[in-house]
């Protein structure tokens, strides 16, 4: 396979969506995954460091419906939700917002388990030696 140019890496169309049904609303939404410049938005978003660049205090106000709203599309991949509008959000059932949260998180590589598949961990490690030269 030949190695891609930086113009076929920046033309590619990589997102990740998925609709997803929601009985409790009435129909289905449709989550996008963040893309990487986002998604570490989020991620700083969730801790505050200190002068000495430990973390110091873990905010989780809000996290869930954070996540959901930043995902959360219309079919033009328009945001529904605003920053300013988090707190509406998360006045949702919990529920229901865990379940989009959960979507949310795989289709932008979030969570223990995009973790263990990024780090190879989420099978077993095959035994015996390679074959490959």
């Amino acid at each position: 396979m030949a190695l891609l140019s930086r113009a076929q890496i920046d033309g590619a169309d990589d997102r990740k969506w998925e609709d997803v049904p929601v009985p409790e609303w009435g129909g289905d939404v449709r989550l996008l995954g963040l893309s990487g410049t986002a998604r570490n938005a989020y991620e700083k978003s969730l801790v505050q460091l200190g002068p000495n660049g430990a973390v110091q205090r873990v905010n989780l106000e809000n996290a869930t419906a954070r996540l959901v709203s930043l995902c959360l599309v219309d079919e033009n991949f328009e945001r529904l939700y605003t920053d300013k509008e988090i707190a509406r959000l998360g006045a949702k059932n919990g529920a229901v917002l865990q379940r989009l949260h959960e979507t949310a998180q795989r289709l932008s590589g979030l969570g223990k388990k995009a973790v263990e598949t990024a780090e190879g961990n989420s099978e077993a490690a095959p035994s015996g030696s390679s074959t490959s030269d």
